[in-house]
């Protein structure tokens, strides 16, 4: 019998490490139980799946992702002014992530970038935007459905 490789119609469990140029860890499952997914279910971004394919059971690999096959590059028109009076009760500091609520009610997490007495400057893009990630990864289990 082959070895079952990662690709469509397969079930995966690994554990992973997503870390910044920095080496510092964004999530990783190696301290913890590992993960478990469908190919193309969407808990993983596409660029982050085609990447494994090919892999199987065994494999240990540190794969880079580069922003167009991870979270995208940075939009411009995702970073917004508003007037200051819309945080009027809220301690404001550069970094802070504040959660608004779009039209349909659904959550659209922001980070303050900029601000002064006059208006705030928040960033929708998503904070791993723009950047090449290391996708550390061991393959523990590849199963067909």
């Amino acid at each position: 019998m082959t070895e079952l490789r990662i690709g469509p119609d397969r079930e995966v469990t690994l554990h992973f490490a997503l870390k910044l140029d920095s080496g510092d860890v964004v999530d990783s499952t190696f301290d913890k139980q590992p993960a478990t997914f469908k190919v193309g279910d969407g808990s993983l971004l596409p660029g982050f799946e085609a990447v494994l394919f090919g892999l199987k059971a065994g494999d240990k690999r540190t794969l880079q992702v580069e922003p167009e096959n991870g979270f995208g590059q940075p939009n411009p028109q995702n970073v917004q002014v508003m007037p200051r009076s819309q945080f009027q009760d809220m301690e404001l500091s550069e970094g802070l992530l504040v959660i608004f609520n779009d039209a349909a009610n659904a959550e659209l997490p922001g980070i303050v970038k900029a601000f002064d007495d006059a208006q705030v400057t928040i960033d929708f893009n998503h904070p791993l935007a723009g950047k090449t990630l290391s996708f550390e990864v061991e393959i523990i289990e590849v199963r067909a459905l």
